[in-house]
């Protein structure tokens, strides 16, 4: 109407004109239907600081715009770093508050500031959606990959600085901050970094690439995860009151996807997939990671996770599961006996304690991250498929169900008559694995063994004499084996059943155990769970337990790590890898905090999953004890596991790392994301980086905390630890692990999976147990 009315002038009477715009103007404002250059324009004499940000960014603007959709990739970006400018002037003026008298017009003003903050972001959108068309048009991924074949990274810096600038917004946006200031942090130091010429004599292309696709795989489940935020903000209710007044029931997640396909989220996400995509083939990686090789046919079924239950009783003969999302801790054949691969849709180190599981299980097992393979697995859903890894790739296709039934795991390829094995682990009938009970309320671990406190305290005793032997012995280049191990003790076998008699619950402990042998799973068998936990978790070690303890460990606040050593675990048929519990962060001089980790440990054998293993294994319940291993807590930098025998290749000349910042809890707790890698030649001293860390968080102890069995997360920043950007260290730190590894696998007689730490200088092992093959 204004358009109209101002049309022909002197066709309406000039001051009818005037008032009309007056008015116009005071219904935008009303709606807030302003255009973005006039909310911040109606904000510019109330800027604190220089409104120069807001010139560069309406100047940019308007000559993008003047170019008609034709500006190129840094005409672009020029206006996207302007953008980013002022929004972070504007989101820190409002982050601080305002006065409770503070008069009308400065609420009025402060209301113009955040609207002009969700202009800018809604801005953002266009701009990277713009960016992003633009990256295609020069021939997205490709382009990009055969810039790196020239060695010209360079090329990807303005995708590098959009990708930097859109996650910046999501923090602005409040979407974790810190995650976001971290991977910032990454990218901008990869790509002021660039291609080195040299990266510890390991190829410098790869180096670059891997090290840029540890942050991008961060950057894209940072995408992911605020995309589940969403969802989870609707609430099962409200699919519920839709489907009462007949809306579809997919309309709230429709309308959610939406909301997240109209934000900066979703272009961010489009611009880690066009980069990840280019990384991934100049690493000449499609997409897929084996953790356990090998080949198996069965039908193809979607679940959510990994636990009993969760597979339709429909669903008979072999099965290959595809799983959305798993911890880390999970159990194979506890889900189900017959599964017989698995597809896990995220990144897993391998060797969490569910990738040893599966290669113990001989479960073939893979991890897919590629998009458009993703997509292509879900055509399969529901029909009889052929998964094949080995190292030549991974390959999944339908096939007849006749051609095969099950797995061959890939030792026993040449042997395709034998089916897979069921059979079970005994923990009694021998001399080694007889249970003792002990009299003694603590035992030091150099006196331990096997049959008194298990096979995890008895190896821990082992080490704790191996220590001072190792000092003396470098491996074949002169790399020093030397590893220290932390003071510990045992409170053995048979301190939880005293503990029980002491309290009067033995004969209730006895009938639990009796029913919970044959409780059907679907049925009583949590509840049974729960009450012997809840039983046990009320016991208390006695006194005088803790009374020889505080000799043992004389500084009254010594942090304690009390740790699981059941007789059913650490066997070499039964690794049980994180079946128990460990509680960190305890101390004597708080004895009740230090009593209930110790009957949280015990309480342990009987969760639902521990129940379901034994059962699994053919181990009875009434056969399972627990002793309790203390030891001191170390505070490291880093926490590795080492495998001595390359789990993916079964080659015997590697000793293969995986490497977390801070507490191994990182690694054993299930933390999304992916250790550092490195495989360490036993004879030549090679050490080959094959990933790099991105979890997002670390866990340590700090000094001046309380000792509560508690930890604290540390959002982490990679382009600040030695072992991303440090090559020597990197290739140090593979070879004195290398040479530990190989030592322990020598004087334990198999191959050992190692459990340790990095303490300044110091490597600590803190447990090892028979590597399952």
């Amino acid at each position: 109407m204004l358009a109209r009315i101002t049309k022909n002038p002197g066709e309406y009477n000039e001051a009818f004109v005037e008032q009309f715009k007056i008015f116009h103007r005071e219904l935008k404002d009303f709606f807030n239907a302003g255009s973005l250059e006039e909310q911040l324009e109606s904000i510019r004499d109330s800027l604190d600081q220089s409104s120069a940000p807001l010139s560069q960014f309406l100047e940019s603007k308007k000559v993008l715009d003047n170019m008609d959709g034709s500006g190129n990739i840094s005409d672009l970006m020029k206006v996207i770093q302007s953008l980013n400018n002022l929004r972070q002037d504007i989101a820190k003026g409002l982050q601080s508050g305002l006065r409770n008298d503070a008069p009308d017009a400065a609420i009025a003003m402060r209301q113009k500031w955040r609207l002009s903050e969700v202009g800018l972001e809604d801005y953002a959108f266009v701009l990277l959606s713009r960016f992003l068309n633009a990256l295609e048009a020069m021939g997205g991924a490709h382009w990009l990959v055969e810039n790196v074949v020239q060695k010209n990274v360079s090329s990807w810096n303005d995708a590098l600085g959009a990708l930097v600038i859109g996650i910046n917004q999501l923090g602005l946006s409040g979407w974790k901050p810190e995650e976001c200031r971290a991977i910032g942090n990454e990218i901008l130091a990869w790509k002021e970094r660039g291609l080195l010429d040299a990266e510890g004599g390991e190829n410098s292309a790869r180096i670059w690439g891997l090290r840029l696709k540890a942050t991008l795989d961060r950057a894209r489940r940072l995408t992911e995860e605020y995309s589940e935020a969403l969802l989870n903000i609707f609430p099962e209710k409200v699919q519920i009151l839709g489907k009462a007044l007949g809306i579809p029931e997919n309309t709230v997640r429709t309308f959610t996807e939406a909301e997240i396909r109209a934000g900066v989220i979703f272009q961010v996400s489009k611009l880690c997939t066009v980069l990840l995509k280019a990384v991934r083939n100049v690493l000449g990686s499609q997409g897929w990671d084996i953790l356990v090789p090998g080949d198996a046919s069965g039908t193809l079924v979607q679940v959510e996770s990994i636990v009993p239950g969760s597979i339709p009783s429909s669903v008979t003969g072999p099965i290959i599961l595809v799983v959305n999302r798993a911890d880390g801790d999970e159990e194979v054949t506890a889900a189900g006996a017959n599964i017989a691969g698995v597809i896990l849709m995220q990144e897993l180190p391998h060797l969490s304690h569910l990738g040893v599981r599966a290669r113990q299980e001989k479960v073939v097992f893979v991890t897919c991250e590629d998009e458009e393979k993703v997509a292509d697995i879900k055509t399969l859903y529901g029909k009889f498929v052929r998964l094949e890894a080995s190292s030549g790739g991974v390959s999944l296709a339908e096939t007849s169900a006749k051609s095969n039934n099950g797995n061959i795991p890939l030792e026993n390829q040449s042997n395709t008559s034998s089916p897979k094995s069921t059979s079970s682990v005994t923990v009694k009938n021998s001399d080694e694995n007889q249970v003792v009970v002990s009299t003694e309320g603590v035992i030091l671990l150099e006196n331990v063994d096997t049959r008194i406190s298990g096979a995890k305290a008895a190896a821990c005793g082992r080490l704790a004499s191996l220590a001072a032997a190792s000092d003396k012995v470098n491996n074949e280049q002169g790399v020093p084996a030397s590893f220290k191990v932390p003071n510990g003790a045992v409170l053995p076998f048979g301190s939880m059943e005293t503990a029980l008699e002491q309290n009067g619950s033995t004969e209730t402990y006895t009938s639990l155990i009796q029913t919970i042998e044959t409780a059907e799973i679907d049925g009583e068998l949590d509840k049974l769970c729960n009450e012997l936990q809840k039983l046990i978790s009320s016991l208390s070690p006695p006194n005088k337990a803790i009374e020889s303890l505080s000799k043992i460990f004389p500084e009254k606040n010594t942090r304690l790590i009390v740790r699981s050593s059941a007789n059913v675990e650490d066997l070499a048929g039964m690794s049980a890898a994180g079946l128990y519990d460990s509680i960190p962060n305890v101390s004597l001089s708080n004895p009740i905090v230090f009593k209930q980790a110790v009957a949280r440990v015990w309480a342990s054998l009987y969760t639902r999953r521990a129940v379901l293993s034994r059962r699994a294994a053919g181990v009875a319940q009434s056969e399972a004890v627990m002793a309790v291993l203390v030891q001191e807590m170390l505070s490291p930098e880093f926490s590795f596991v080492l495998h001595t025998l390359s789990p993916t290749d079964k080659n015997k000349n590697l000793v293969e790392s995986e490497i977390a910042p801070g507490l191994g809890e990182t690694l054993a707790s299930g933390t999304r994301g992916t250790p550092w890698r490195l495989s360490s030649g036993k004879f030549d001293g090679a050490v080959q980086t094959l990933a790099f860390a991105n979890f997002s968080e670390e866990m340590v102890v700090r000094g001046g905390g309380p000792a509560d069995g508690e930890v604290v997360r540390l959002t982490v920043d990679y382009s600040k630890k030695a072992l991303t950007v440090d090559s020597v260290f990197r290739q140090q730190l593979g070879q004195r692990l290398g040479a530990v590894g190989f030592f322990l696998e020598q004087k334990f007689g198999c191959a050992q999976d190692v459990e340790g730490c990095l303490v300044g200088e110091d490597v600590f092992i803190v447990q090892t147990r028979p590597q399952p093959e």
